[in-house]
């Protein structure tokens, strides 16, 4: 258990701290609770999703140097719903005493697309063809070097599809630098950095989980549907995937938690070519959007584990609890009454289990998720895609 001082509301209650009051900290606070555990959150504003359901609220920026500290001396752990937070604080907390997970030296891998690909790069991770660009001629070299379109990303500070951009030709390589400036987060150095494009045949991620005394398990790989840089779907596991190359890419996943030293969850995101092979794509140290399946199709969520795993208590098991599971993200629509919508959705399909974050219906906006499971894929897809499609107001799905 971790040794900092405790300042949990009970005797003998271990209090966790999350950074970010998004719907991560809402689903890990889900989670805790069934494990006696307190948890505290640092949240920018009342409104967010995590704010709504707990009681102990500090109400301040990731970005404020003694909100972070001060909220730090309240915990026996931090952990958290996103990797915004400047590196150095994460180091002064440690140096203060605080057990911080995933610790600085990893997550900051997960915070820096430089500093990551460099890192994978020196352990013969595989990759695409990569390089920090410093200028917009750099970038017309890369391309011109390794063919066009390339993939232009800031190293710092991109989400959902922000801060990345398919660069079709030189005439197009000013945008990324001039739009840099506007995600930087006014604490670190963002830079260019340049890939090659990948003519991917799918997208897969591997989630896996690790404890301080060095304990871990992995889910099984899922196939992922991106759309405009936003995860809509997840099939778990993998169709067509065989459990020789399932146990392959789960070994890859552990070995980078390994080596990073990551406590937690960490998210391999992969691009798998047309001949099978996986390239990394990105890196997340926290409960992933691609793992949402779990909370329903795993014998234990990745929720669940990563508040085992912060806390250094023994993982649980990660197996699915069905053949076939499918999660679909409900993005805001025309339906403005989603529990309302719950309606139509349950009465339709009693097997159908539905999270909604709280948040206020806007366009595009991830708003809550939908899983279905099944023993037949395209059957467990459609139930799970008409149950997203009315949510979101679609009433010809």
């Amino acid at each position: 258990m971790p040794g900092s001082a405790r300042s949990s509301r009970l005797e003998g209650q271990y209090t966790v701290g999350i950074i970010g009051g998004g719907q991560l900290a809402r689903m890990m606070h889900q989670a805790a609770i069934s494990l006696g555990v307190h948890t505290r959150l640092l949240a920018t504003s009342p409104d967010e999703s995590a704010a709504q359901v707990m009681r102990d609220v500090t109400i301040g920026s990731h970005l404020d140097h003694d909100a972070v500290l001060d909220f730090a001396k309240g915990c026996d752990v931090v952990t958290f719903d996103h990797e915004h937070v400047p590196t150095e604080y994460l180091r002064e907390m440690e140096e203060a005493g605080v057990a911080v997970r995933p610790g600085s030296e990893a997550l900051v891998h997960a915070q820096d697309k430089a500093v990551m690909r460099a890192r994978a790069a020196a352990d013969g991770a595989p990759c695409p063809l990569w390089q920090v660009c410093d200028t917009p001629a750099d970038l017309i070299a890369f391309g011109d070097a390794h063919g066009w379109p390339v993939i232009a990303k800031t190293s710092r500070g991109g989400y959902d599809g922000k801060g990345v951009w398919k660069v079709e030709g030189p005439e197009e390589v000013d945008e990324p630098f001039e739009a840099m400036g506007g995600l930087a987060d006014g604490q670190q150095p963002i830079e260019i950095l340049a890939e090659e494009f990948v003519d991917f045949t799918r997208e897969l991620s591997a989630i896996v989980v690790r404890s301080p005394s060095g304990q871990g398990v992995a889910y099984p790989i899922s196939e992922t549907v991106q759309r405009d840089g936003i995860c809509v779907e997840t099939t778990t596991p993998a169709p067509g995937m065989s459990d020789e190359r399932q146990a392959e890419i789960q070994q890859m996943a552990m070995g980078i938690a390994g080596r990073l030293g990551v406590v937690g969850v960490l998210a391999v995101e992969l691009m798998e070519r047309a001949d099978g092979s996986v390239v990394i794509n990105e890196l997340a140290m926290r409960p992933h959007n691609t793992g949402h399946w779990s909370i329903h199709g795993a014998r234990t969520s990745q929720f669940a584990n990563h508040i085992r795993a912060v806390l250094d208590l023994p993982l649980g098991d990660p197996s699915v609890t069905a053949p076939v599971v499918v999660m679909e993200n409900v993005l805001g629509g025309s339906e403005m009454d989603l529990t309302g919508a719950l309606q139509h959705c349950f009465a339709r399909d009693r097997s159908l289990h539905v999270e909604l974050y709280g948040k206020q219906v806007r366009p595009g906006r991830k708003v809550g998720h939908v899983t279905c499971l099944g023993t037949d894929v395209e059957d467990v897809q459609r139930r799970a895609r008409h149950a997203a499609g009315y949510l979101m107001g679609d009433r010809n799905v």
